[in-house]
């Protein structure tokens, strides 16, 4: 992962095809987490629409049927291809500018810097479309359905404030990607090693240890960037 040697077009295809199908898995569960992050308080005369993530899926599903579970998918869906491109680039080009001797292995410290780097260059592609995903996804509990779609949505946002409300969040999401995708790559990259047997090289790890190296790096980077992605995701949909 973030290997330099690899053809840049091989890494755009590669994560494309890989964040398609973590989106098509993921994106349900990710409406779900957007709505009770930005569901309205419960106050003494009225209580909250959501008791939690069962009964939000159940009445989501029970309204607006399966699509509704994936509402706002088309953003994310059309930048998820570069976007991935952009993150191996940004740890890849961090380990250049970090390993000065390529033969010595990278340290755990710069490992971390360089995926920090990775995450503040997948912002400029994250940012509009996590705006674009959050305002399809929640519109509909306000009752007004301003847009038709992830385009419509980009040209409304547009059109009413310029290029900053389709940016709007983007330090948040700075605040956001930059530590959890340098917890994300470090864990990963760790857990490769450690799981590697002894006398074999990285490159020749089995699947299930690549799937577990990966699925534990992205709970630690999930653990770190919850907290920013709540106020994120009210602050992206502050204008509905």
């Amino acid at each position: 992962m973030g290997d330099r040697h690899i053809s840049p077009v091989k890494n755009f295809v590669a994560g494309g095809f890989g964040g398609a199908c973590l989106l098509f898995t993921g994106h349900p569960l990710d409406t779900i987490k957007v709505i009770l992050q930005t569901q309205p308080k419960a106050s003494r005369s009225q209580d909250v629409l959501y008791t939690g993530t069962l009964d939000c899926f159940r009445k989501t599903l029970s309204r607006e049927g399966v699509w509704g579970l994936y509402k706002g998918m088309g953003a994310p869906l059309a930048g998820v291809a570069p976007m991935m491109a952009i993150s191996f680039f940004g740890f890849g080009l961090g380990k250049q500018l970090l390993q000065r001797d390529p033969t010595v292995p990278i340290t755990p410290t710069h490992t971390f810097m360089a995926g920090m780097l990775a995450g503040g260059f997948t912002t400029v592609i994250v940012a509009p479309g996590e705006r674009i995903k959050c305002l399809l996804q929640v519109q509909s509990i306000s009752g007004q359905l301003q847009y038709s779609g992830p385009i419509d949505c980009a040209v409304k946002l547009y059109k009413q404030q310029g290029i900053c409300s389709v940016y709007k969040g983007t330090v948040l999401t700075l605040i956001r990607d930059v530590p959890s995708t340098g917890l994300y790559y470090l864990t990963y990259e760790s857990l490769k090693h450690l799981l590697t047997p002894e006398g074999q090289s990285v490159d020749c790890l089995g699947t299930l240890r690549i799937l577990l190296a990966g699925g534990t790096a992205g709970m630690v980077n999930w653990a770190v960037a919850l907290p920013p992605d709540v106020l994120k995701s009210n602050f992206q949909t502050g204008d509905l």
